[in-house]
């Protein structure tokens, strides 16, 4: 008798704990995925050509929702927790609803589906969304090309479109991203990197994405997404913290995981932060991870016009699962806005279908807007919220300018960071002398 399974994701590490552990493992018979915090994944089904031959006809995804009942209708003998940036409290509540309905409650360690690679792998990971990932593998990928490298980068999967077209895809120009129909989320995290002349490959099958990029790279970096731990083994492990959420890094899954992982810990936003809560964070980095090295960093902000925004009326629109699921309250465009006593405006009286849904399920966002767009109608309804609210200038405080992406009827402007170290060691020597090792 085989083992039967449900797989509890969000398609990223869901897809990936099945293509490595369970889709050859004739042990194992995978009953189906469920899915949340991704809007409509659930009424998909993980498709014969990523599936194997163990499952001809593909694989059901359900929502979460039905879990329960599926534990019960199928005897499924475990379940598989395969998502990421959740408190512990939060995975425990899951595992006593799973308990109680008759089955095992499974973990897999990082090691049991990290892939190895032919070439050196750096990484970039946090210990919760909206840390600061993007801008440091930014960072990472320009300080090795001076180094003499050639990078390539691969991104933590993001597929929620025709999961048979996302398999293995590469990006190397903006059209790339029209070809391949790109959400807002997609392209906030490939469009700087290809700005910036890297080529970047992500999509659903990463062993295959592995062996494509490895023909044309000298160094992979690894681009983390939420606060997942690394698809590959890392020969140099970096993860970020955040200051202004002292703590997080020791409550939330996998992020604990990864510092307890890293070889570095770079402590973000620090000329921003309370100096409070930079005590906190280092002093929890020493107690778990007392070996690793420490880097300093900021993110300055800059913006295009700032007599668009001060003493105006402004909306502003953030990063979205850094709001959404990372659970901040404000983000760079807020930072700006207050700086130049602007009045923030209110959008939640005007959100409409899926942004207003997305207000109700994250009651700690008020007075901002997270830029979601999963999809042509999400972002459609995005574009309405922010037309009809009431404002002089919409602040964008996204990786992307939404100007490019939404058709808006009053001024924007755009807000950048990038990451800045602070005294040293830098991510230069780091990157020195962890590949130096290689």
């Amino acid at each position: 008798m085989r083992i039967k399974v449900i797989i509890m994701g969000a398609a990223g590490r869901d897809f990936h704990n099945f293509n490595t552990y369970f889709r050859d493992n004739k042990q194992y018979e995978l009953v189906a995925f469920t899915a949340t915090q991704i809007p409509g994944i659930e009424k998909r089904m993980y498709p014969p050509e990523l599936s194997g031959p163990n499952y001809p006809d593909g694989v059901p995804i359900y929502s979460e929702e039905k879990l329960t009942e599926l534990i019960k209708e199928h005897k499924v003998d475990q379940v598989i927790f395969s998502y990421s940036d959740v408190s512990h409290e939060y995975i425990m509540h899951k595992a006593s609803i799973v308990l109680a309905s008759g089955a095992d409650f499974r973990l897999l360690s990082p090691s049991a589906t990290m892939l190895k690679a032919k070439v050196p792998v750096v990484s970039i990971c946090a210990v919760r969304t909206g840390c600061g990932k993007s801008q440091t593998s930014r960072r990472i990928c320009k300080i090795l090309k001076k180094m003499g490298y050639n990078v390539v980068v691969i991104r933590h999967p993001m597929p929620y479109g025709d999961l048979r077209k996302q398999m293995c895809q590469r990006f190397a120009s903006m059209e790339d991203l029209d070809t391949h129909k790109c959400t807002i989320e997609e392209r906030e995290d490939y469009e700087p990197h290809i700005a910036n002349g890297f080529v970047i490959y992500a999509g659903v099958d990463y062993e295959k994405i592995l062996r494509a990029a490895e023909k044309e790279a000298d160094i992979i970096v690894w681009d983390g997404g939420n606060n997942d731990v690394p698809f590959y083994v890392p020969d140099l492990h970096m993860v970020l913290v955040d200051p202004h959420r002292p703590g997080h890094e020791l409550a939330y899954h996998p992020g604990e995981t990864n510092l307890r992982m890293a070889d570095v810990v770079i402590i973000n936003k620090v000329k921003t932060a309370n100096p409070e809560n930079i005590e906190i964070v280092q002093k929890n980095i020493k107690s778990v991870n007392p070996d690793a090295t420490v880097v300093k960093a900021a993110s300055p902000i800059t913006v295009d016009d700032a007599e668009l925004i001060r003493g105006k009326k402004v909306l502003v629109v953030e990063d979205g699962p850094t709001l959404t699921h990372g659970n901040m309250k404000y983000g760079a465009g807020t930072i700006v806005a207050e700086k130049l006593g602007a009045s923030v405006v209110d959008p939640r009286p005007y959100a409409v279908g899926s942004i207003k849904d997305a207000f109700k399920k994250y009651s700690h966002i008020e007075a901002l807007l997270p830029a979601v767009g999963y999809g042509k109608k999400q972002i459609k309804e995005l574009e309405k919220t922010i037309n009809a609210t009431p404002c002089d200038t919409v602040v964008i405080g996204t990786p992307i300018d939404l100007r490019q992406a939404l058709q808006l009827n009053k001024p924007a402007v755009r807000v950048r960071y990038e990451l800045q170290e602070i005294g040293k060691p830098n991510l230069e020597d780091v990157l020195r002398k962890g590949l130096s090792k290689k």
